[in-house]
């Protein structure tokens, strides 16, 4: 088990990205959640296994989509907390 705090910016704020993570999450069955930031970046905070973790960080790029554009995606890992039951968008 694994813990990545992950910030994305580029057009990432008022495309449904949020909602696309959580489609995301909920495919790979990482928990954790997504926050849109002041700044106009979007946090990421997921925890599932190291595998999982990694596919769910490559799908979150949103590669291809044609109205989400992630200019970068700074991920960091951490010890997991386990406090997450699924995920969520906070505000």
């Amino acid at each position: 088990m694994l813990r990545i705090t992950a910030r994305a910016t580029g057009r990432v704020q008022g495309v449904g990205y949020r909602y696309f993570v959580i489609d995301c999450a909920r495919q790979i069955g990482v928990a954790g959640f997504v926050r849109n930031m002041p700044d106009g970046s979007v946090t990421i905070v997921a925890e599932g296994s190291d595998e999982a973790l990694g596919r769910f960080a490559t799908l979150v790029r949103a590669e291809g989509d044609p109205v989400i554009r992630v200019d970068s995606l700074d991920v960091a890992r951490d010890e997991p907390t386990g406090e997450y039951t699924g995920f969520e968008v906070r505000f």
